[in-house]
């Protein structure tokens, strides 16, 4: 499905279609599921603790949340991908179409998770803080929050600006850019069965600072900090990742 401009929300597109999990099929499962164990014993969730995977895509960490012993909820706005991921609901695991800038449900997780940059879409401020506001209203006194997203400046200091990347036959030709509103730029053009297809993603660059500001607007404060996912200390110039745990005030 194309774009049709600019002001339509590129993710309501990009996440439903399949050369999204195409593109994307090579992440590494086995790095995801390590970080995932090593938070979990960061953390240390008790057994069937209420855990909500935002914006899980197909669900596969939610499954495996599940099987960690936790009942999880995960919630994406993409309908192909929650579609997908209903085939395997149980007793503990269930899938809903959700947009995360609407509420959910109030005082009700222990856990709520926000994987792998699955944040800073929107084009508004007033969105994004919307967003950890619901996180805030959905997370119990004692719940937490967590956060992984990219390192802002170390991938804007690193930015490869074209690529072309052939994956199961279809060649994508990617360019990279940081635009005058601070969002990191990813337009995707290829060409498949004879058409021509043109995506873009669009993520604002975030940084410790700025979450800093959104959590504290919404009541919430960060209490560690790590830059990786083996869980290593933050550096703002080299790690890889920022990765956020926050509480409500008073944690």
């Amino acid at each position: 499905m194309l774009l049709e401009n600019e002001k339509r929300e590129w993710f309501k597109d990009w996440f439903n279609s399949p050369y999204y999990h195409l593109l994307y099929k090579n992440r590494d499962e086995q790095e995801a599921k390590n970080f995932i164990d090593r938070l979990l014993l960061e953390i240390k969730p008790q057994n069937g603790a209420t855990v909500l995977d935002l914006a899980c895509g197909k669900g596969r960490y939610s499954r495996y949340l599940a099987k960690k012993g936790l009942t999880v909820t995960g919630l994406d706005i993409a309908e192909q991908s929650i579609r997908y991921a209903q085939r395997y609901e149980n007793e503990h695991l269930s899938f809903f179409q959700h947009d995360m800038r609407l509420p959910y449900r109030i005082n009700y997780f222990d856990y709520i998770f926000n994987f792998f940059t699955s944040f800073g879409y929107f084009e508004t401020e007033k969105d994004h803080l919307k967003t950890i506001v619901n996180i805030a209203k959905g997370l119990r006194p004692d719940g937490k929050f967590v956060l992984d997203f990219f390192n802002s400046n170390k991938v804007i200091r690193n930015l490869r600006h074209e690529e072309v990347k052939e994956v199961g036959g279809v060649v994508f030709h990617i360019h990279r850019k940081v635009d005058e509103q601070g969002y990191i730029v990813k337009n995707i053009l290829f060409e498949d069965k004879g058409q021509h297809f043109d995506f873009t993603e669009r993520v604002r660059a975030f940084t410790l600072d700025d979450f800093n500001y959104l959590f504290g607007k919404a009541g919430l404060k960060i209490a560690r900090t790590f830059g990786s996912y083996n869980l290593d200390e933050f550096d703002e110039s080299a790690s890889d990742r920022l990765i956020l745990v926050g509480c409500k005030s008073g944690c």
